[in-house]
């Protein structure tokens, strides 16, 4: 092929490139004034969120008497960590930490494995009554939390383990079991049958093909419902405040209620240095695995 014919072979495409270029500039334009009020909102709803934060971390740099005498929008004075210091010894916010781990982990994991198991049981094994199980176990999400606590405290009086974290850990296992299941049972509607009876064509067994099967499919619902049981028992304050019998046992969000003198008023700059940790903490895991809770929820959303 000659320079010529390569030349005039080029033209044409050069000119639908150069339209193509040319064509979108005004699509694009009347694309962006479309999606204007939409960006406009989102950024709204953006500093609504992460101003409130922001105000939090700020002011644990803050001393008391700035934040008597100062405005609430003035920035701190100084980046003095005293108030971080103090958080960490009078306030306890270690061994606080500690305990919300030794609490939540436990908690999480049995309601992981419960409710995933529960979920493969009701939606793929087929039996005699699963329906009306799976009924009664959903009327557990309509129970209030609030009505139980009082007999639960009592029961575990008697049983002896009140100077212990079982009672926080046992409760918060058995209220997030109910919705958990709801959850599992859902996103094993959406995987098909086909897959599990071609297992059991195979030799597999139930219990074989919930480990081998059930558990790899569900990998990222599991992880977005970690996520939501996680958040929900770290940042639970009713339950941990009825079963905590001592400081020692407090969980972060009772820690919080302690960062007070013995008048009673409240050390604004050690509280708010306790928040911020917690917070920054949240923040990051959500943010590490926001993809993860993405994907988790498209797949329940969608038929198999």
């Amino acid at each position: 092929m000659t320079a010529t014919q390569t030349l005039i072979q080029a033209r044409p495409e050069s000119r639908k490139l150069g339209g193509r270029d040319r064509r979108p500039v005004g699509q694009r334009a009347i694309r962006v004034i479309r999606r204007l009020p939409v960006w406009i909102l989102v950024a709204v709803l953006l500093v609504i969120v992460l101003y409130p934060q922001l105000w939090v971390v700020l002011g644990s740099f803050k001393s008391q008497t700035e934040f008597l005498s100062n405005p609430t929008w003035a920035l701190p004075e100084g980046w003095d960590l005293s108030n971080y210091v103090q958080a960490f010894t009078r306030g306890n916010v270690a061994v606080n930490y500690r305990n919300s781990l030794l609490v939540t982990i436990p908690s999480v994991a049995l309601i992981l494995f419960l409710g995933v198991a529960a979920g493969y049981a009701l939606e793929i094994m087929v039996w005699r009554g699963r329906n009306a199980t799976l009924l009664l176990i959903l009327g557990g999400i309509m129970v209030p939390g609030q009505m139980i606590l009082v007999p639960l405290f009592t029961t575990y009086f008697r049983i002896g383990i009140t100077d212990t974290l079982w009672p926080m850990i046992i409760t918060y296992t058995v209220m997030g079991i109910p919705l958990t299941t709801f959850l599992m049972a859902a996103y094993f509607r959406t995987v098909p049958r086909e897959i599990f009876e071609a297992a059991t064509v195979d030799g597999c067994g139930p219990l074989r093909a919930f480990f081998l099967l059930g558990l790899p499919l569900m990998r990222n619902a599991i992880l977005t419902v970690a996520l939501v049981q996680f958040f929900s028992v770290w940042n639970d304050l009713l339950i941990a405040l009825t079963f905590t019998t001592s400081p020692s046992l407090a969980t972060i969000q009772v820690g919080l209620l302690s960062l007070n003198d013995e008048y009673g008023s409240t050390q604004y700059g050690p509280l708010f240095a306790a928040i911020s940790i917690n917070i920054v903490v949240l923040g990051i895991i959500f943010v590490f695995l926001n993809k993860k809770i993405m994907a988790g929820l498209a797949a329940g959303s969608l038929k198999g």
